[in-house]
């Protein structure tokens, strides 16, 4: 039975969702974070925090043996596709070697499920949909990393008699219906930077490549309500537990949308007109990608509740507003 549940990185963006469904539910959560990406406001107060890098395995594995963990949800890494690009050093150091780390604390403990957010980022290119047999072949540093990672982790569950769970994402975005947690660090998330972008008096974005071969020109993304991916980590998490085996699973809505049609959404809500400025396709990124999510919904019986473009913007525009707030404070 899952009672006792570890997430590394659960002071981000999904992981602070993940920890909030977790504890609705009447599970124990216990947090490990750093801050270097994560942030403290973000932390539930009914979970225990501990602020631990991912690399440091003897503190993780001393806090799996304390509090008799069962089940670990790992998302501490890096994501950007761009940076990833420029500084593949640190991706390999921070996604790969902490994913080694984190295993070797979990071998010998009451760990016995694990559930890891890769990404849609390991599939090849030029596949518009995809299932989990879809050919693998990453464009970008930032996905050969998590392929590595999922690797390594499917050697050591069956080595080790795990259960595990590897939650290919496809595009996560929106905030919790509460408004109490969200997004705060930028960077490639068009959603958030949109959300900050429309807020000023003559807005004005910057959408890299607008002559992909797609119906306006803008890359197609599958987007998914962060709550939603969370819920997902929870029912998995379940399940895997109870029948006693592991599945790679694509995590998406199967709906393409592209970057234009995102933008028009944006501006309907927030009733502004937002100028563009175009600029080079960014190394790594992909044309098109939307998932099958015909696994995943026979696995868990899965039936999303934010799966609509505007609720997802709508979310993501009133926790910029209560962030605001909250910086007052």
């Amino acid at each position: 039975m899952v009672k006792n549940i570890l997430i590394t990185g659960g002071a981000g963006y999904i992981g602070s969702h993940t920890a909030e469904i977790l504890i609705q539910n009447n599970k124990k959560v216990f947090i490990v974070d750093d801050l270097s990406t994560g942030f403290k406001m973000l932390v539930n107060n009914k979970a225990k925090f501990y602020k631990v890098n991912i690399l440091n395995d003897e503190k993780i594995k001393e806090i799996i043996i304390k509090n008799n963990i069962d089940s670990i949800i790992h998302l501490a890494a890096v994501l950007s596709v761009g940076e990833s690009e420029k500084n593949p050093k640190k991706y390999n150091k921070i996604n790969v070697t902490g994913t080694i780390k984190l295993l070797k604390a979990i071998k010998n403990t009451s760990a016995k499920n694990i559930i890891f957010s890769s990404t849609c980022a390991v599939y090849k290119d030029g596949f518009s949909r995809v299932n989990e047999k879809t050919k693998l072949g990453p464009t970008s540093v930032y996905g050969k990393t998590k392929l590595k990672c999922e690797r390594l982790i499917k050697t050591f569950c069956l080595k080790n008699r795990i259960n595990y769970g590897i939650l290919r994402y496809f595009n996560v975005a929106g905030a919790s219906k509460s408004g109490k947690i969200g997004q705060i660090n930028k960077g490639d998330q068009l959603f958030k930077n949109l959300s900050l972008e429309i807020k000023k008096k003559n807005p004005l974005f910057k959408i890299y490549g607008s002559n992909y071969k797609t119906k306006d020109g803008t890359c197609v993304r599958d987007y998914i309500h962060v709550s939603d991916i969370s819920d997902i980590h929870y029912k998995i998490l379940l399940k895997i537990d109870k029948n006693n085996n592991s599945k790679i699973l694509n995590c998406g809505y199967g709906k393409g949308v592209s970057v234009n049609d995102v933008i028009k959404e944006f501006s309907k809500y927030a009733n502004k007109n937002l100028k563009i400025k175009n600029f080079p396709k960014r190394k790594g990124d992909m044309v098109k990608v939307i998932s099958d999510n015909k696994r995943l919904k026979k696995f868990i019986n899965w039936k999303p509740k934010y799966n609509t473009l505007g609720k997802i913007v709508r979310t993501s525009l009133n926790w910029e507003k209560n962030l605001k707030k909250y910086e007052k404070l």
